[in-house]
């Protein structure tokens, strides 16, 4: 796991560095829009709102931002958003899940086929790689907010799968039918999480060259520059030199 560790990392350098605040605030209140709009606009009623609001606040996107985004999906004028995920492979037989909120799938589906088109890659039929990662839930809290003993006895007891307290941060990764009570449960405990997600985790991996890898995080760079696209998850594993390379720029 130490690859994609390293990878998932860079990658959240990059789009810190790359993807402009506007189009990151954009993302999130659509995910904001769509969670109120399809569940109760009370995020302690609604654990999809409340995870967005959190993604939303560690970004530092405004107050009034989000207010807004949680009234345009409980009005119901919002735009009626479909949730669509495409897999596909990349440079150097990476594989690829993205996920997309989008408006009009006529629009978003070529734009994304197109993309893994110019990078060499192939977009693929639902399924087609998702069967290499596995979906998880991740809750982060830094070091500091406790003890690793503290914070594994508090999310076992919650039902977690793993506690992993390695480095500034602890992890704690929970199947998706329990990660609404372990983040719940530690919430109580040590207050609101660094970060709270599910994401797809990657259980085989490819490694690309060097040169696979540069145009691999070219590609990653157009899906995550499209306003449709919310996350984009690979399974390449890198040497420690090619990561240090990649993320200095």
């Amino acid at each position: 796991m130490a690859g994609h560790s390293q990878f998932k990392n860079i990658m959240h350098r990059k789009g810190a560095q790359d993807i402009k605040r506007a189009k990151i605030f954009n993302k999130l209140a659509r995910e904001i829009t769509v969670a109120a709009k399809q569940g109760l606009p009370d995020p302690a009623m609604n654990p999809r709102l409340r995870a967005a609001i959190i993604a939303a606040r560690q970004k530092n996107m405004p107050r009034d931002r989000i207010d807004r985004a949680i009234k345009s999906g409980e009005g119901g004028d919002a735009a009626d958003y479909e949730a669509i995920r495409y897999e596909g492979y990349g440079p150097g037989g990476v594989a690829i899940i993205v996920e997309a909120l989008t408006d009009n799938r006529n629009r978003t589906a070529p734009e994304i086929r197109t993309a893994f088109s110019k990078a060499g890659g192939a977009l693929g039929e639902t399924n087609s790689v998702s069967f290499m990662f596995q979906r998880l839930g991740v809750i982060t809290y830094p070091a500091s907010v406790a003890s690793a003993d503290a914070i594994f006895e508090t999310a076992a007891e919650a039902g977690a799968e793993n506690v992993d307290s390695e480095g500034e941060e602890h992890e704690v990764t929970t199947t998706v039918e329990g990660f609404s009570a372990v983040r719940d449960a530690l919430e109580e405990k040590y207050g609101a999480a660094n970060g709270s997600a599910l994401e797809w985790r990657p259980v085989t991996f490819a490694t690309p060259t060097p040169e696979q890898a540069e145009a691999l995080f070219k590609l990653i760079d157009v899906l995550e520059d499209n306003d449709d696209v919310q996350t984009v998850s690979a399974n390449a594993e890198l040497s420690d030199e090619l990561a240090q390379r990649l993320a200095a720029g």
